[in-house]
């Protein structure tokens, strides 16, 4: 299993509109890093979901349960979807200034890369973001 982080803002889709609806599909991706992240998805991986623009933390776990397909959005075929499901969500979200006060997340792409929108996560800094979180593991 691999970790992943997506992000979502708030105002256009929302962890709270993704547990009512119960499933959705991971759409509107349009970076090649961020494709390429989607593509190498399998089902089962875990997902956080990160509120962007507004919140700025990671407020819940998204559980992959369909691989890559062509984007129902475009026409275009460098354009990708996965399918994921509500996995649990964190009653104590963890903030971006958490994750940049955490020496161990130093790496992390959310980090570095602040802008890509679907990034990878090791598994070592995933054991960090339960713990800020307040889950065991």
């Amino acid at each position: 299993m691999a970790y992943w982080l997506i992000k979502s803002e708030p105002y256009k889709y929302s962890w709270t509109q993704f547990e009512e609806d119960g499933q959705t599909y991971w759409d509107g991706v349009r970076n090649y890093q961020a494709r390429n992240n989607l593509k190498a998805m399998k089902n089962g991986d875990l997902l956080l979901w990160y509120h962007s623009n507004e919140g700025l933390e990671i407020v819940g776990i998204a559980q992959l349960v369909g691989e890559a397909y062509q984007d129902p959005t475009t026409d275009n075929p460098n354009w990708v979807v996965v399918d994921v499901v509500p996995f649990k969500k964190l009653e104590k979200p963890v903030t971006l200034a958490e994750v940049k006060a955490d020496a161990r997340l130093s790496q992390m792409a959310l980090v570095r890369h602040g802008r890509l929108s679907v990034q990878p996560v090791k598994e070592e800094e995933w054991v960090v973001v339960m713990e800020l979180a307040g889950l065991e593991i």
